[in-house]
């Protein structure tokens, strides 16, 4: 299951996120996911999660992040719960591209059967394209 927490800078989607993140960590037998821009979840995020700099890995588009998500999910077959922070700004801000972005890798998270929730800092109006996954 794939699931989006959208809004506009400042509405709580990264503490919402950190919570979900901590929660999943502290009941999962698996593996749990974080990828985020920068560092700047560090000290909120429990250690039982493995926390990834996305921009340590040069990714700056929908089809780089999927390959890079495609990879993790290919070498660690325990995963239970994948979530991404700032996903769009990870994406370049390209709306267009996001969208294409979010349709695949829903195909992907469903066939390997973890869940998936991203946070999209965009106004909900902005995001026709993505309500099945509001």
């Amino acid at each position: 299951m794939l699931k989006l927490i959208v809004g506009v800078k400042g509405t709580g989607k990264t503490k919402t996120l950190i919570e979900l993140v901590n929660k999943a960590a502290a009941e999962s037998k698996g593996s749990v996911i974080c990828i985020e821009r920068g560092s700047k979840l560090n000290y909120d995020v429990t250690h039982k999660a493995r926390l990834i700099d996305s921009s340590s890995y040069k990714i700056e588009d929908g089809q780089a992040l999927y390959g890079f998500i495609a990879g993790i999910t290919a070498s660690d077959h325990d995963i239970t719960d994948l979530f991404v922070d700032s996903a769009l700004k990870i994406c370049g801000d390209d709306m267009q591209g996001f969208e294409l972005f979010v349709k695949e890798l829903d195909k992907l998270v469903a066939s390997a059967g973890y869940n998936c929730v991203m946070t999209v800092s965009a106004a909900p109006e902005d995001c026709a394209g993505l309500r099945d996954y509001l």
